[in-house]
């Protein structure tokens, strides 16, 4: 049987509550989906933001006034908080995880590139959970991922992935704002449809991630024309991710 490979990007509005703190049960229903689709013999690759709330979390305001100093000051603090509960959740279901930094010059054709794809495929062949993340503490303005949509994308293209799901806080894509009654969730998504009329702008706060439906959108087509079905679906969800990797009606598929 062809081994079957699956992205999961979870975004920091998943992850946290209204107070911008990280939500311990949703890792832990992450991880228990990750741990269930391995068993039914996919092979996994988690992308999870996180890291720059983990860091606030721990240091609250910080002495540095510079935008890109606090970043990598909250991200570097938080990046090791965030693998010590990964670790540690892996471990209860008997696996193994890895951490994979990234910044965008690695999947430039040439040495780099080769290298990261020696590094994927050697942990998949293992059995090991691979779990990527942007290296924030080395990342240049002109070198950084658009946001962690971005960095799913290109690795579902690196291994070749089978699916992306890209798990958010709303249900997919809808034709209006989300709470409004009148607004119909989209459920199937040709990558040449013409629905960027439906994205409703959002304002975000410092460490809450950069990626709005507008990114996610836009990766979710350019990933689906390179026939690899992507969906954007609620990760609050109990069990989103086996039930639409089973078929489910769930969230948005762009194919």
């Amino acid at each position: 049987m062809k081994e079957k490979r699956v992205v999961i990007k979870v975004g920091t509005n998943v992850m946290t509550n209204k107070d911008n703190r990280i939500v311990g049960p949703i890792l832990n229903e992450l991880v228990r989906q990750i741990a269930a689709l391995y068993e039914d013999g996919y092979s996994p690759v988690l992308v999870s933001s996180g890291s720059a709330i983990a860091g606030m979390e721990v240091l609250g305001e910080c002495i540095a006034k510079d935008d890109s100093t606090r970043r990598q000051i909250y991200s570097s603090v938080g990046q090791p908080r965030m693998m010590r509960h990964y670790y540690s959740l892996f471990h209860d279901h008997g696996m193994r995880c890895a951490q994979i930094l990234a910044t965008k010059r690695d999947f430039a054709p040439g040495k780099h590139r080769e290298n990261m794809i020696n590094c994927y495929e050697g942990l998949l062949a293992e059995g090991i959970v691979p779990i990527a993340n942007e290296d924030d503490a080395v990342s240049l303005t002109m070198s950084m991922f658009s946001d962690n949509d971005e960095l799913a994308s290109l690795v579902a293209e690196l291994i070749d992935a089978n699916a992306l799901v890209i798990l958010t806080d709303t249900d997919g894509l809808y034709t209006g704002h989300p709470d409004d009654s009148n607004s119909e969730k989209l459920s199937n998504v040709h990558h040449e449809e013409a629905v960027e009329q439906y994205v409703q702008a959002s304002s975000k706060g410092e460490g809450e991630g950069r990626g709005g439906m507008e990114s996610k959108l836009k990766i979710a087509k350019k990933t689906a024309k390179n026939n690899i079905p992507t969906y954007i679906a609620n990760g609050k969800q109990k069990n989103v991710i086996v039930d639409i990797l089973a078929g489910k009606d769930l969230g948005t598929k762009f194919y």
